[in-house]
């Protein structure tokens, strides 16, 4: 028997022999797609579906991303390279540092101070017949991502509310075969590459410390949330040094 592919295996965090995601994957009979299809499938549900908000961690499994219904850069990354992999699509991981600004209106002011000034960023990379794709486009959900659109209308350039582009009106986030991005400009550093997320999480870890890695998991994510549900909601904080939002805009279809 020929050995497994590597960037087609499951692995604790791409669990896609997990009941919930091989269900879903069956539900929606991507195997019957072709492969255009099949990867457009799979990247517009994580997109859209998958509300954009904060895990308890980075290093958790698809499978659970699956079941909170919302994530952030990495962990709706590992949801959707194991739905890419539970179709037959080899797909690997790419790591980065992003620049804390980019988080700022979702990190709330009072604390973000003592964030950390980089912050683990990463996205997919996969494989088609024209060669490797770039996939991080699918992070903000579409619902907020209108909002920002909306609220910031003057300037196709915003690094801040989970944002990091200079084509803030047209961002390129829509699979149509090439390369998506919505947080590329606030990268600070780049990885590499990696065959999962399991091995790039075996060697980076967000540098938190005991105290700030308990309050994140069980206070200040929670607050990040409810200003993820709030901005989706229309309500986008001014916060010192940005452009003041110019408008508010409506949309309650998702909540993280």
């Amino acid at each position: 028997m020929p050995d497994q592919d590597p960037l087609l295996e499951p692995t604790r965090l791409v669990d896609f022999q997990s009941p919930s995601i091989a269900k879903l994957i069956q539900d929606h009979g991507w195997a019957d797609l072709d492969e255009h299809e099949r990867i457009g499938a799979v990247y517009d549900l994580v997109r859209n579906e998958i509300a954009f908000g904060y895990n308890r961690e980075d290093d958790i499994p698809a499978s659970e991303v699956l079941e909170d219904g919302y994530g952030q850069c990495n962990t709706k990354g590992t949801l959707l390279m194991a739905l890419l992999r539970g179709v037959d699509i080899r797909c690997r991981f790419h790591g980065f540092a992003i620049h804390k600004e980019l988080q700022r209106g979702v990190v709330p002011e009072l604390v973000y101070p003592v964030a950390p000034k980089e912050i683990l960023h990463s996205w997919v990379e996969v494989e088609t017949e024209r060669g490797w794709v770039n996939l991080e486009g699918f992070i903000l959900d579409q619902s907020f991502l209108k909002v920002l659109q909306s609220s910031f209308s003057s300037s196709d350039s915003l690094c801040g509310y989970g944002a990091g582009t200079e084509s803030l009106s047209t961002p390129p986030v829509t699979w149509t075969g090439d390369d998506t991005y919505i947080q590329k400009t606030g990268i600070a550093r780049d990885y590499g590459t990696f065959d999962t997320p399991d091995a790039f999480f075996g060697q980076h870890r967000q540098a938190l410390g005991v105290v700030r890695e308990f309050l994140y998991r069980h206070v200040i994510r929670h607050w990040m949330n409810a200003r993820v549900r709030s901005i989706r909601a229309g309500h986008v904080p001014a916060i010192p040094g940005f452009a003041k939002p110019n408008h508010r805009h409506q949309d309650t279809s998702h909540a993280a």
